[in-house]
């Protein structure tokens, strides 16, 4: 049973869902640091005020003693689709544009094609082939 979880834990895609876990974690620190210390102070010098979510706030009820008020947020909107939107700029320029250069230049031959198929995707053939022969004898 050790030896199983073990084997599980090394195998390659673990390891690289780990990987971009921890990478993602770290890319979410440097797009908030660009939004809260380049694009908030730019938009506070343009409206006046630090982000978004505080502009166009509409209330819609008034807050009574026991429930709070209802708060209609167009800025605070506004400003996850700012985030949204660095954060898909980002990754097409750090990983789209950078990968759809390599496929080109694979068709183009400059860059050889990688090699076989891994043991993962392999495995995952082999069990496709079975399920396919598994259902065509049941039928």
């Amino acid at each position: 049973m050790l030896k199983g979880f073990k084997d599980f834990i090394m195998r390659g895609n673990v390891i690289d869902l780990a990987v971009g876990i921890i990478i993602g974690a770290a890319f979410t620190e440097v797009v908030n640091a660009l939004v809260n210390n380049i694009l908030n102070p730019l938009i506070g010098a343009i409206f006046g005020k630090p982000d978004l979510s505080g502009l166009w706030n509409i209330t819609l009820r008034a807050a009574t003693e026991t429930q709070e008020a209802s708060v209609l947020s167009v800025g605070g909107f506004l400003n996850a689709v700012l985030q949204f939107l660095i954060v898909a700029a980002a990754l097409y320029f750090a990983i789209v544009m950078p990968l759809n250069r390599l496929a080109e230049r694979r068709k183009k031959g400059e860059e050889p094609e990688p090699e076989a198929p891994a043991e993962d995707v392999l495995l995952l053939q082999e069990i496709r082939d079975l399920l396919v022969v598994q259902n065509q004898n049941r039928g």
